[in-house]
């Protein structure tokens, strides 16, 4: 049973652009992620000499847990750049697109 509103939403043409928008935004993001976390994670493995090294004399903290650290501080950071961007473009145009299929149905 299809309601009449949904369809309106799905036949709008800007809704399918918004999607692709969105998802392609998404990936582009989640490849980001994906590509740190590997970088990290090949460094680990195949370059641990470079993870050990103290950051300074006598400290206790190495490289790896100050890259360890950045992971977290990137990722953070680019929920935020999701969060903005959904919050000031997706979401307006969404519900612009849903208001106008009210209109409609």
């Amino acid at each position: 049973m299809s309601n009449p509103l949904y369809d309106n939403i799905k036949r709008d043409p800007r809704y399918a652009q918004l999607v692709r928008e969105r998802a392609r935004f998404a990936t582009m993001l989640a490849l980001l992620v994906i590509g740190v976390f590997f970088a990290f994670v090949l460094l680990v493995a195949f370059v641990p000499g470079v993870i050990a090294q103290r950051l300074s004399e006598g400290s206790n903290l190495t490289v790896g847990v100050a890259l360890g650290f950045a992971q977290f501080v990137f990722f953070c950071a680019l929920t935020w750049v999701y969060v903005r961007r959904a919050n000031s473009d997706f979401d307006p145009r969404n519900a612009q697109i849903v208001q106008d299929a009210l209109r409609k149905s």
